[in-house]
């Protein structure tokens, strides 16, 4: 492989693993709040030590967070300069108020929170949690404007002596239409995330440990599961929103992600397809009739434009040279973003049913405690890997291709030794990760088996306690 392929790689493989902790922090910091709300208004210990028992998995994971991030912008210097010229003066503004905004309240409140226990007012305390929650959607927001400013370019000019894009309107880029929709489809599938973790790590205890706590993860696991269904509905409401907009602004993505050679109208949805191998053509597939019509266009008659007719129209508009995606990696993560994601909200509902009027789970279910959390998870990552590889061969939607972005000056040896380095470090971090997060599991809920406090002010000593968690 080349540098540039070497480079992709490299992104590819630290963009997954950064974003493994993502979705888990953004939904986890949130259910944390609910819970020490329940508890703050109802006065019940059960809410108390499900916020510290949570709480604590969640500032396990968002410390694994930053520190993978950080290596996400050390590698935009290091093999993607080019693209960083590029659009850093754009990238600028809604990156500085991630960081200036964003991060500094999730950083500040954090803290607070941390160190607030019996030394701030309980409310204050508890909006201290709620400001990580605000910090956290912020951050997201920021983020996703920069990235869907790639799929759908606006509110800026290109400056041709310079050989960068320059920003003229914020707001544009703020408010763009791939943002608006991409946001709330992002923050469901996040919580789907959050809802399996809170409801895989209950029922993990509910079958081990089956006198212990029981009423308090019979509790965890309704609203993690809970969660998972809402959560559910919300991807499918704005995913269809989504699918609209990306085939206004990125024909060939959806083009792609049906391996639609030829427009059709009304089109078919492909639930299975066999392809030849390098995604040129189909050979067999089951469809669905007039539904990916309604996927792209919301009229179940309407036009979808093929690959063929896109690839010529690309040629005429941009030059020569292939416009086409990998069909065969489009293709599948879509599916598969949709069906783990589907299958995790129908193990949600399952669970419910089989835990309904206090009935305990079945031994063997302690076979899905692990899986469930990673189904959605999975779903995530399917599905920015089809954003992502979707808009190939552009880095820029339109504007910058990929082979384009690369930092002239890096050799295929440095890439490697970097990556390298990388996955060492990043190996050693998932076993500090799963290391923290077993032994915390493992140790249960903070309290006592006394009776429940009639106010938050008559909680145990011992359930009030900082949060603390050690190597």
């Amino acid at each position: 492989m080349d540098t540039l392929d070497l480079a992709r790689w490299q992104f590819a493989i630290t963009t997954v693993y950064h974003f493994f902790f993502v979705p888990v922090t953004i939904s986890l910091v949130a259910i944390t709040a609910g819970l020490q709300t329940a508890w703050y208004r109802t006065g019940k210990e059960k809410y108390l030590r499900l916020t510290k028992f949570y709480g604590k998995l969640f500032l396990i994971n968002i410390a694994m967070g930053v520190v993978t991030g950080l290596v996400q912008e050390f590698q935009f210097g290091m093999n993607w300069s080019d693209y960083s010229r590029f659009v850093g003066d754009v990238f600028g503004a809604p990156l500085a108020l991630e960081g200036l905004l964003a991060f500094f309240l999730e950083s500040t409140f954090i803290g607070l929170w941390i160190f607030g226990w019996e030394r701030l007012p309980r409310l204050v305390h508890l909006g201290c949690i709620w400001m990580v929650v605000l910090g956290s959607q912020l951050s997201a927001y920021f983020i996703l404007a920069a990235n869907s400013w790639m799929q759908n370019p606006v509110g800026f000019r290109y400056n041709a002596s310079r050989g960068r894009a320059e920003l003229t309107d914020i707001w544009a880029v703020l408010t763009n239409k791939v943002v608006l929709v991409t946001y709330p489809h992002t923050i469901f599938a996040a919580f789907m995330v959050g809802g399996a973790f809170v409801a895989g790590v209950a029922l993990w205890h509910l079958i081990r440990r089956p006198s212990v706590d029981r009423e308090v993860f019979r509790t965890a696991l309704k609203i993690g599961a809970v969660i998972v269904i809402a959560a559910g509905a919300g991807v499918a409401i704005s995913g269809d929103q989504q699918g609209k907009v990306m085939t206004e602004v990125q024909p060939m993505k959806m083009a792609a992600a049906e391996a639609l050679y030829e427009t059709e109208k009304p089109a078919s949805f492909s639930v299975f397809t066999v392809g030849t191998l390098d995604g040129s053509r189909e050979i067999f597939s089951v469809k669905l009739p007039h539904l990916l019509s309604f996927l792209a266009t919301g009229n179940f008659n309407g036009e979808v434009k093929g690959i063929n007719s896109l690839q010529a129209a690309y040629e005429q508009l941009y030059g020569p040279g292939s416009y086409k995606p990998n069909i065969p990696l489009t293709y599948w993560t879509f599916r598969l973003m949709i069906g783990v994601g589907m299958a995790s909200a129908v193990l949600a509902v399952w669970l419910l049913w089989t835990t309904r009027r206090g009935r305990a789970p079945a031994r063997w279910l302690i076979w899905l405690a692990a899986p469930l959390p990673l189904l959605p998870l999975l779903a995530n990552t399917f599905g920015w890997i089809f954003t992502e590889t979707g808009r190939q061969p552009w880095l820029v939607f339109g504007l910058l291709p990929t082979a384009s972005g690369v930092s002239p000056g890096t050799t295929s040896g440095e890439v490697i030794t970097s990556l390298a380095g990388f996955t060492v470090l990043y190996g050693v971090l998932a076993v500090v990760e799963v290391k923290l997060m077993v032994r915390t599991i493992r140790g249960g809920l903070a309290g006592t088996d006394g009776p429940a406090p009639d106010s938050p002010d008559d909680a145990p000593d011992d359930a009030a306690k900082p949060l603390s968690f050690a190597y």
